[in-house]
């Protein structure tokens, strides 16, 4: 991939910031763009954004995805070859809980991206689904040539609704987009909000853990590294027309539109328990469990299939748990200074 001009929305976030330092680590200019919201400790989001700032070759500004007038001043100055989307409202029960919350950054915002990028001409629009669209399917592995019609919460059908968004204008507008479904993304600078940092503090500080269906649920936990990885080889991989696709037969990760989904998943499924026994062992201290029934919103399991990814471009997670945990366990006791 030659070195190019890439526009991060979410760049603060955990998965923009890590992307966006590889991207620049590889000699790309990266232009950020966040609002750097209160959903959790901003802090984070701060010493984020302090790395990112120690390079040359990043440019920040601060806003919001609805605001398509500042969008547009960016793209009138600047020409970026590629665009991903990372921005967006997190977490899936907060949509329960907060509906209104996720319409103006993962439906308006996502709404306006699509709009920078086809007047603009960008080359290439990558942007963020989940593996939450998967919903009430329970054909193990999920496969992107599934269907994803039964979505368990509102989050999930926004994600599903940008897959819609992002295909009609591939075919209205010829704009080249690839949606990749996330699994589980974990590891340093990770989300407070997320199952492994909420673990390592309770475990940390005497604090019960609430484990929902009774710890028998089984998550395909990825790497964040594999993610970026993932994101870094789609890029430059535009998405073609795919020329056998039969509307009497669609395949879902393709179009006869420049359309195409993936999946960036371990593909190797941990239970939670197994998962809550990695931190332990790193912090030599035990978790004080409070087992609970399923939580509404949640799925039983996850587990990607990723073959699509594998044939395309050439990669597939692979990270350990062990060594995952071990390492975001490692970042998060370094970073809040404790000593054990």
């Amino acid at each position: 991939m030659k070195p190019s001009n890439v526009f991060v929305t979410g760049s603060a976030g955990f998965i923009g910031f890590h992307l966006s330092k590889r991207l620049l680590d590889l000699g790309h200019e990266v232009f950020g763009f966040d609002n750097v919201n209160d959903y959790y400790d901003i802090s984070i989001k701060e010493a984020r954004l302090k790395i990112l700032n120690t390079y040359s070759n990043f440019k920040f500004v601060k806003g919001e995805l609805k605001d398509i007038s500042s969008l547009n001043a960016i793209f009138d100055n600047q020409k970026f070859e590629y665009v991903v989307n990372l921005a967006a409202q997190a977490g899936v029960r907060y949509s329960i809980t907060n509906p209104h919350a996720y319409l103006d950054s993962n439906v308006h915002g996502f709404l306006n991206i699509l709009e920078v990028c086809r007047h603009h001409r960008v080359s290439h629009l990558v942007y963020a689904s989940s593996s939450s669209v998967y919903g009430a399917n329970k054909s193990m592995p999920f496969s992107v040539k599934q269907n994803v019609d039964h979505p368990l919460s509102l989050y999930a059908a926004f994600k599903k609704a940008n897959e819609l968004m992002a295909h009609s204008y591939a075919v209205l507008y010829n704009l080249p987009v690839t949606g990749l479904r996330f699994f589980n993304v974990y590891g340093p600078f990770g989300r407070p909000d997320m199952a492994l940092f909420i673990f390592t503090k309770s475990i940390l500080e005497n604090q019960p853990i609430d484990v929902y269906n009774f710890g028998k649920m089984k998550r395909d936990f990825t790497y964040i590294d594999d993610i970026v990885e993932g994101i870094a080889r789609v890029l430059p991989n535009t998405p073609k027309p795919n020329l056998a696709w039969d509307g009497n037969h669609p395949d879902s990760a393709s179009s006869f539109a420049p359309y195409k989904l993936y999946n960036i998943g371990n593909h190797s499924p941990v239970e939670l328990l197994y998962f809550i026994e990695l931190i332990e062992k790193r912090l030599n201290k035990k978790a004080i469990l409070n087992l609970k029934p399923m939580q509404e919103g949640d799925v039983p399991n996850s587990f990607a299939d990723v073959e699509e990814l594998m044939q395309d471009v050439g990669f597939a997670p692979g990270t350990p748990i062990e060594k995952g945990v071990a390492n975001f366990v490692d970042w998060y006791l370094d970073f809040y200074k404790i000593n054990l």
